[in-house]
C-alpha cells in the first residue's frame, strides 16, 4: 500500500510510463488488443526499439519524477528476464524512477515461476496483474487461455511467496455456458486468495476477434441481459461484503490499493506510452503509436518518433472528461466543468443530467454527479446522453 493515499484521495498528481509488449503464445478468442506471435529475435529487436523510443521522448515528461510504471500487453511475462532487465535499466537511465510507487507487470499464470517472481522483485516490480479470467476449467478452455484453474491458483501463491503482495487479478463474466453457480465459484476462489485488486469485465464481442466471428456464424450466443445483470449484482455484493471498494466500473480494490497508474488515464495526468499501439498524454496532448510492429520499428530505426498527435476539439475533450469521470465512483464535478469548459458545456450538462437524476440513473451530491449502482451496466448509454457531440 502506498502510505498516505487514502481511498478518498485517489486522484493525485503523478506521471507514469506505459509499455506495450505485443507478444502472445496464444490469442484469446475475445481479445482485440494488438499482439503477434513471440519470436526471440523479434522480441529483442522490439525491446531495443522501445529503449530507443524512451530516449527520443523522455523530454515529454518534462523531467518529472515518474510515480508509476506499467508493463502491459500482450503477454509481458513472455519476455526473457535479461531482455526485460535491459529495458528497465534503460528506463532508469532516461527517467527519474527514484520515486516510483507502483511498478506493475501483467503476467499469464502459465509463465509464473519462483525464479521469475524473484527476478521481478529484484528489478523493483512491486505489483503483478494476473490474467486469470475464470477459475472454471471449461470456461478457460472456451476462451482459449493457456492455463487451467489449478495453475492460476498456484501462480498466485508463487507470486505471494516470492514477496510481491500487491496482486490484481482479472475475471470475466457473461461467458457462453457460464452459470450463476460457476460465477459464484470463481468469486469464492478469488475471495479465498484475497488479492489486493480485482478487475471484473463483462465479455465483449469486438469486431475482428474470433469470438465475434463465432457470434456472426451462430456458433455462440450472447448471454441474455438479465443473467448478466444478476452476475454483476452478485459480483458487487460479494466483493463489497469482503471489503472491496467499487471505485471504477470494472475495478475493485481493498482500501489503499486502487490502481494508481490507471488514475493517470482517468485524471488526465501525464503518462508516456511506449511501444506499438501505445497511447500517451503528455504536454497536454494525446499521442498514439501505430498498431503495427513493423511500422513502429521502422519509424524508430529511422530515428523519428512513431507517435502521431491526436488533435482534439474542445467538444471532444469535454466528452472524454465526462466519459472518464463517470466511470469512477468519484463522479464528475459540474462546477469544475463550468470552470474548465465554460457556460455552454456546463449548461448542456445540467440540462441533460436532470432527467437522469429524476429517473434515479444518476445520483447527485452537491455539484458531484455519479452513476447509480443499479445502472452501472447502462453506463455507456447514460454517458452518451451527456456528451456534447459537436465539433467546435
Amino acid at each position: 500500500m502506498v502510505p498516505g493515499l487514502e481511498s478518498g484521495n485517489f486522484f493525485i498528481n503523478m506521471s507514469g510510463i506505459y509499455v506495450h509488449i505485443p507478444f502472445c503464445k496464444r490469442k484469446c478468442i475475445y481479445c482485440d488488443f494488438y499482439s503477434i506471435a513471440a519470436r526471440i529475435g523479434v522480441v529483442e529487436d522490439y525491446v531495443g526499439a522501445v529503449c530507443r523510443e524512451a530516449g527520443m521522448r523522455r523530454a515529454e515528461l518534462q523531467d518529472d519524477a515518474v510515480k508509476t510504471v506499467y508493463i502491459g500487453g500482450g503477454t509481458p511475462s513472455l519476455l526473457p528476464v535479461g531482455v526485460l532487465c535491459k529495458m528497465v535499466d534503460n528506463f532508469r537511465s532516461n527517467f527519474d524512477l527514484s520515486q516510483v510507487e507502483e511498478f506493475t507487470i501483467e503476467v499469464n499464470p502459465d509463465d509464473v515461476t519462483p525464479a521469475l517472481v524473484e527476478a521481478y522483485r529484484q528489478m523493483g516490480i512491486n505489483r503483478v496483474s494476473m490474467g486469470v479470467q475464470s477459475f472454471v476449467d471449461d470456461e478457460l478452455k472456451f476462451i482459449n487461455r493457456r492455463h487451467d484453474a489449478a495453475r492460476a491458483v498456484a501462480a498466485y501463491e508463487a507470486v505471494v511467496d516470492g514477496g510481491i503482495n500487491n496482486i490484481s487479478i482479472d475475471l470475466i463474466y457473461g461467458i457462453p455456458g457460464q452459470t450463476m453457480q460457476s460465477w459464484q465459484y470463481s468469486l469464492d476462489v478469488a475471495m479465498r486468495l484475497k488479492p489486493k485488486h480485482i478487475s471484473c469485465y463483462i465479455l465483449s464481442y469486438e469486431e475482428g476477434t474470433r469470438l465475434y466471428k463465432m457470434l456472426s456464424d451462430n456458433i455462440v450466443s450472447e448471454m441474455d441481459d438479465e443473467t448478466c445483470l444478476k452476475m454483476y449484482e452478485l459480483m458487487v455484493d460479494v466483493l463489497e461484503k469482503n471489503g472491496y471498494e467499487h471505485y471504477e466500473i470494472s475495478n475493485f480494490a481493498l482500501p489503499g490499493f486502487f490502481s494508481f497508474h490507471n488514475s493517470n488515464y482517468w485524471n488526465k495526468t501525464a503518462y508516456l506510452g511506449l511501444g506499438a499501439s501505445a497511447h500517451s498524454y503528455t504536454c497536454g496532448m494525446r499521442r498514439y503509436n501505430p498498431g503495427d510492429i513493423k511500422a513502429y520499428m521502422a519509424a524508430i530505426c529511422e530515428g523519428r518518433p512513431a507517435a502521431e498527435i491526436e488533435v482534439e476539439s474542445k467538444g471532444e475533450k469535454y466528452d472524454e472528461e465526462v466519459m472518464l469521470r463517470l466511470r469512477t465512483s468519484f463522479g464528475i464535478d459540474a462546477e469544475q466543468l463550468r470552470i474548465e469548459y465554460g457556460e455552454p458545456y456546463y449548461s448542456h450538462f445540467m440540462r441533460e443530467v436532470k432527467p437522469l437524476v429524476d429517473a434515479g440513473r444518476v445520483v447527485r451530491e452537491g455539484s458531484i454527479y455519479r452513476i447509480s449502482r443499479d445502472y452501472i451496466l447502462l453506463s455507456d448509454f447514460i454517458i452518451r446522453e451527456l456528451m456534447y457531440g459537436v465539433e467546435d
